[in-house]
């Protein structure tokens, strides 16, 4: 029998080097490289080759989680075989959530729930205190990856649900829980096993104290579908984004509500980022963001202050602050409007994150709204990207964007000149403006 090979293994990048060295070669961090032996595997003889028609007919099915939301997210449901890798920051709801996910999946497929981190006793004590209805659901607390994906294999379920990551060892490995080399043999097992038997596989997963998912990012890779879990703890509303997904589209967001009974899905996201009582006050603009699939009216507030130092601050939250900055100077430039002296502060309420330039236009007329302590006017919403030369630049989605404001009962839009459509929907006046001192002078 041939001796094991042994090779070091860097925590923090995942890099292997033949060799103990203080620092590592390719992250240059110090003191991370931990031994783990390599066993030599005989190669299996390869899979025979299939064309398109040979495959099932179902091959479009999902499974449906029973959140629509949740749905949308996933891109439209569970595709079978697929590894999905949910992450968060500790008592968002991860467990909760996909304990409730899982117990209105039974109703179709048999699952399996398996837990490292918890007793058999208190998922059930979950299960009453949210009333779910899972008396058939196959539970297992373990933390063997090959005892749980075993025990999955023989009862047949068909949805799978690891209870994280981080907890759970390969016999193949002696480094510790949660290592790199754990992280990278359990997953790679994780994956095969759902391949080669078309189960579906929720993996939860531990966050850094940065809020990236803990582990190598070759995990990422691994997986098909990467959810993070976002909750403010100011607010009673959770959301759910894919940064990955081979089976949708990424950027797509799910909002959940917390209550007594656990997670409960919110059709109208934009009804809770809009606060009907502050829209009509200085320093508050009304956006169209698009998230993922669909539009999203976010409300955009700022404030404008006298400064009380030699050095005006600039503070943006849920938007990003050198783009902040980037806007005053255009403002200044093409706006005659300085606020050198003034402390500038900007939010988009409910918590929520903007990474489009679809709200510089908006950011701008709350700015300039709050200076002057002048509202803009009743039931006006606007979008819209702003170039250095003063410029207001067009969108993705523009027609769209109108559409969902005018539903949302909105009259009057400030839009980029491109995006002002040629069928205008109902109820609602748009007007296309060319530079930022048209859009002022169509704001106030």
């Amino acid at each position: 029998m041939s001796k094991a090979k042994i090779a070091y293994l860097c925590s923090d990048c995942g890099a292997h080097s033949l060799k103990w060295a203080g620092q590592c070669p390719d992250c240059s961090s110090w003191n991370t490289l931990t031994e783990t032996s390599i066993s030599v595997t005989r190669s299996l003889p390869g899979v025979a080759a299939k064309t398109i028609e040979e495959l099932p007919d179902d091959i479009e099915y999902r499974h449906t989680s029973g959140f629509g939301e949740f749905d949308r997210v996933l891109g439209g449901g569970l595709v079978p075989g697929a590894v999905v890798l949910l992450g968060g920051d500790p008592g968002v709801g991860k467990s909760t959530l996909l304990q409730q996910v899982s117990a209105r999946i039974i109703r179709e497929v048999p699952v399996c729930y398996a837990t490292g981190e918890e007793s058999l006793r208190q998922i059930g004590q979950r299960s009453i205190r949210l009333g779910l209805d899972a008396s058939a659901m196959n539970l297992l607390s373990d933390t063997s990856i090959e005892n749980v994906l075993s025990e999955a294999r023989k009862c047949r379920a068909q949805v799978l649900v690891i209870d994280s990551m981080q907890t759970m060892t390969s016999e193949n490995v002696p480094s510790a829980p949660g290592s790199v080399a754990q992280l990278r043999d359990g997953v790679g097992k994780v994956v095969q096993f759902a391949k080669q038997n078309d189960v579906a596989v929720f993996i939860i997963g531990h966050v850094t104290k940065e809020g990236a998912i803990a582990g190598p990012r070759v995990v990422e890779h691994m997986v098909d579908t990467v959810l993070y879990f976002e909750s403010d703890p100011a607010s009673r509303y959770s959301m759910i984004r894919s940064v990955k997904n081979r089976f949708g589209a990424s950027g797509e967001m799910g909002v959940f509500a917390m209550t007594e009974t656990g997670f409960l899905e919110v059709s109208n996201p934009s009804a809770i980022f809009l606060s009907r009582d502050s829209v009509d006050e200085p320093g508050s603009v009304v956006s169209v963001a698009w998230e993922g699939s669909r539009p999203l009216l976010v409300e955009i507030q700022a404030l404008v202050a006298d400064g009380n130092s030699n050095y005006a601050k600039r503070l943006a939250q849920g938007v990003d602050q050198n783009r902040l900055a980037l806007l005053l100077a255009v403002l200044q430039r093409h706006g005659a409007l300085s606020v050198t002296d003034e402390d500038v502060f900007v939010n988009v309420v409910g918590g929520l994150r903007i990474n489009e330039t679809a709200v510089d236009l908006p950011i701008l007329l709350a700015i300039v709204s709050s200076f002057r302590d002048r509202a803009v006017p009743e039931r006006l919403v606007c979008f819209g990207e702003i170039g250095l030369a003063g410029e207001i630049r067009p969108v993705r989605f523009g027609t769209e964007r109108i559409a969902a404001a005018a539903k949302q009962g909105f009259t009057r839009a400030i839009v980029p000149l491109g995006n002002a459509p040629k069928k205008v929907p109902e109820g609602i006046e748009v007007i296309g403006v060319r530079r930022l001192s048209e859009a002022l002078d169509a704001a106030f």
